[in-house]
């Protein structure tokens, strides 16, 4: 298989995880998804109210910089690492 599909095969399998993961690798996921699929972050900050989407902002901002591949391979390997309990 090609990244591209290993990429769309991990989003498919992390909705089949046996336990939903902790915040932390939830927002981990969330920022390697959006680098994976549409790279650096855009637009501006959500308020300072908005704590969940300032969040995601922030850790998708983490990732600023990350090939888009690297954070595919990155989000494929801990959707891996997830489904094994490793």
């Amino acid at each position: 298989m090609s990244l591209t599909e290993d990429f769309r095969q991990a989003q498919v399998d992390v909705k089949q995880l046996a336990q939903r993961p902790d915040n932390s690798v939830l927002l981990q996921l969330y920022a390697l998804y959006k680098q994976g699929s549409q790279g650096d972050v855009t637009g501006s900050r959500p308020g300072v109210f908005d704590l969940v989407g300032r969040a995601k902002y922030d850790a998708w901002k983490g990732l600023a910089g990350t090939a888009q591949e690297d954070a595919q391979q990155q989000y494929v390997d801990l959707v891996k690492k997830l489904h094994t309990g490793s």
